[in-house]
């Protein structure tokens, strides 16, 4: 991943596309500061945790769009809009409503989850399977929901 950072980065500058290159940036600025973090810790930073770095990004712009919108600054929740679509670029497609609803009963299948203390068995797979392709917080929710009815 860190080698398509790179060359999209070298590509936005021959382009002179400078909200694609300061978004890119950005990314690498962040990476480069997990990987520090990681150092201090005596690990090494994985494809899934730059993956969950990229996803908090985008999670923190979205937040910040919003509250730009509301705030009646649109020109910044354009440059925020335009660094999610670049961010994106880099994760895994999502998956749909129904394919996440599939994950989830095939994990439960898995797991023999019959209740809700099973839980956390239950997103423990899907996070090992599918990281990057689900927003956990959404499916959590619809987790507790299959094992609760």
């Amino acid at each position: 991943m860190r080698e398509q950072f790179t060359t999209v980065m070298k590509e936005a500058m021959k382009a002179g596309d400078k909200g694609r290159l300061a978004a890119v940036r950005l990314i690498m600025a962040a990476l480069k500061d997990k990987d520090i973090e990681a150092r201090g810790l005596g690990k090494t930073v994985s494809d899934e945790d730059i993956l969950g770095l990229l996803q908090k990004m985008v999670k923190s712009r979205q937040e910040s769009a919003e509250i730009y919108a509301k705030a009646g600054r649109p020109e910044l929740e354009a440059q925020e809009r335009q660094e999610i679509a670049v961010i994106s670029e880099f994760l895994p497609k999502q998956m749909s409503d129904d394919e996440v609803k599939a994950a989830i009963q095939a994990a439960i299948a898995e797991t023999g989850a019959s209740s809700m203390k099973d839980m956390g068995k239950v997103v423990g797979v899907l996070r090992a399977k599918y990281a990057g392709q689900i927003d956990f917080g959404k499916a959590s929710g619809l987790v507790k929901g299959m094992l609760a009815g």
